[in-house]
């Protein structure tokens, strides 16, 4: 029996994803998030784990963007930019501008949240104000902003996607933004060349993290599919049983191409990091019973998952449920004759105070109540364990609606968490160890009999599957899925094609392009993820050396223009 004495165990795990941005014809990237959420929010979470030694966390990295962030730093160490952002930022002369790269600049410079990212700006909110006066005007005469305009908004832009780690110890950001205007290609240059050096440093900064033994770091299946809807497109009526689902009866060969992403997660990883990863938060914390199992038997030894999901699954199992305190803070063994995986469950109130709520509040009063709030579950739980609480959430999305990009609010947590004598920062694969050995420092383990397929968003697959748009996009991908196979099969390819033609079709696969497909979803997000996906389905079939299918021409939804947009100002949990 152990003497440690009971403690409150605390797993904070920070997702990073971004989808694949790239387009394979033209081979730049159609969107901008990956490398700007890389300069702000991505450096600003390295950075708050490296100042506070006691502190610890999962961070858990989607290994198709860790594909886009080494990709962004080849360019910046060849100066063959594929971003058109980027490359207009080191420019040199911006005096010939194209129409189209005008309105680029006009469509993607203002697109952040304003009330913290423009307005506190007077120099970048007056070029704001010439926009919009403008764009009022039913002849919008853009020709009238000058070179001079569109270098100022550009360098305005790239400062404010900084992170606020990087303003405050490196004197370029401060200089350039006391400067306020009138920037210069030298000031452009030192900005691109400084964006250059934050993306380069990342993975190197959080592999040493995790080499100090401060973070671990965790995967997820390499190009962020739904891996359960992979496996059997039905597993959505577990939790909806009346959800309409797409005419194609199955995904033709999902525990295949399942097997293909969570390979090529396993492997990336270890290239990446020196060392395989011991656990996955599976895309969307998407789970069931079978890809749990199909994970645990490539030696993933846990998964993590939104409340929803334990909550369908005990229901099913047991009925009615009792308080949170008593089925919520342990982990759950789910296992079948030859495999098992432990699988931990976020705490869905506290993960979303972070990510939703405390963006209204100082940052103080934030981790007072973040930390009241652990207090009660400690006092809650059994005497006799010590209880696990899992708050996972994006880490990238929710610091921008923060004042000064959650500096505080993350400085002030990790201080007051790894200060407290009844709270213990830990990670799931530290806390399975120390488990092992038994005693108070854990909870007691439970089985899981049979998981209800779900994922973090209401503990369902709606997000993804059983509205017209999105069904029609499993369509189109399980009939791209079927003329693969055919084209496998007959052997006309070369191993190089048919490397091609299966990571293609991998990317095809990303959960991403679903989520936004459906007439609630705002029109401008809907517009781009739509092309972005039709597109690749028809590098898809380029790959195949087949025709391109008439439909794919046609856009698959529209959205309505209402809501939040992508990229920037999206709001995600997970």
């Amino acid at each position: 029996m152990s003497d440690t004495p009971r403690q409150l165990n605390l797993v904070l795990c920070w997702h990073m994803h971004q989808p694949d941005y790239r387009d394979y014809s033209s081979g730049d990237f159609v969107l901008p998030w990956t490398y700007l959420h890389a300069a702000k929010d991505y450096s600003d979470m390295a950075y708050h784990l490296e100042q506070q030694p006691q502190a610890r966390a999962v961070v858990n990295f989607v290994p198709v963007l860790l594909d886009q962030l080494e990709d962004y730093a080849q360019q910046f160490k060849t100066g063959d930019m594929r971003d058109p952002l980027l490359r207009l930022l080191a420019r040199e002369d911006l005096n010939d501008l194209s129409v189209e790269e005008r309105d680029l600049l006009l469509d993607r410079c203002f697109r952040c949240n304003h009330a913290n990212m423009i307005a506190p700006y007077p120099p970048y909110q007056r070029l704001f104000n010439i926009f919009r006066e403008i764009d009022a005007h039913e002849t919008r005469h853009f020709e009238y902003l000058s070179a001079q305009y569109f270098a100022d908004l550009l360098v305005w832009y790239h400062l404010i996607w900084t992170g606020e780690s990087v303003r405050r110890n490196m004197e370029l950001v401060p200089r350039l933004m006391s400067q306020g205007c009138l920037f210069g290609y030298t000031d452009r240059r030192l900005l691109f060349e400084l964006y250059g050096e934050l993306i380069s440093g990342l993975i190197p900064r959080y592999r040493k993290l995790m080499e100090e033994g401060r973070i671990e770091l965790s995967t997820t299946p390499h190009y962020h599919p739904i891996a359960p809807l992979l496996i059997d497109l039905k597993s959505a009526r577990d939790a909806m049983p009346e959800a309409s689902l797409p005419e194609a009866p199955v995904y033709p060969g999902g525990v295949e191409r399942m097997n293909f992403h969570i390979d090529s997660a396993l492997s990336s990883h270890a290239a990446r990091f020196g060392t395989a990863p011991n656990g996955m938060w599976p895309a969307e914390g998407a789970v069931s019973q079978a890809s749990l199992l199909q994970m645990a038997k490539h030696g993933v030894r846990w998964a993590a998952t939104g409340t929803g999901v334990l909550e369908h699954s005990l229901r099913q199992a047991n009925g009615e449920l009792p308080e949170k305190v008593h089925y919520l803070y342990r982990p759950y063994r789910v296992q079948d004759e030859q495999q098992q995986i432990h699988c931990f469950f976020r705490d869905d109130h506290l993960s979303d105070l972070i990510g939703f709520e405390y963006t209204k509040w100082y940052a103080r009063d934030a981790v007072a109540n973040f930390v009241h709030e652990l207090e009660s579950i400690y006092a809650g739980t059994s005497p006799t364990e010590s209880p696990v609480v899992s708050v996972i959430l994006d880490g990238e999305n929710a610091w921008e609606y923060y004042p000064y990009n959650g500096y505080y609010f993350l400085s002030e947590l990790y201080e007051a968490l790894a200060a407290h004598p009844n709270i213990r920062m830990t990670t799931f694969s530290a806390y399975l160890r120390q488990c092992s050995a038994g005693g108070p420092t854990c909870a007691v383990e439970a089985q899981l009999p049979q998981v209800v397929a779900g994922s973090w968003v209401y503990g369902n697959f709606s997000t993804w599957i059983g509205d017209r748009a999105k069904n029609h996009a499993w369509d189109l991908l399980c009939a791209a899925k079927q003329s693969y196979d055919h084209v496998m099969a007959s052997g006309r390819l070369s191993e190089a094609e048919r490397l091609a033609a299966s990571k293609q079709l991998a990317d095809c696969e990303s959960s991403d392009w679903f989520w936004w497909f459906g007439d609630y979803n705002p029109a401008h997000s809907v517009a781009m993820f739509d092309a972005l996906y039709r597109s690749n389905l028809k590098h898809l079939y380029a790959h195949l050396r087949l025709p391109l299918p008439a439909v794919l021409d046609q856009p698959i939804s529209k959205g309505d223009g209402q809501g939040v947009e992508a990229g920037g100002t999206m709001r995600r949990g997970s």
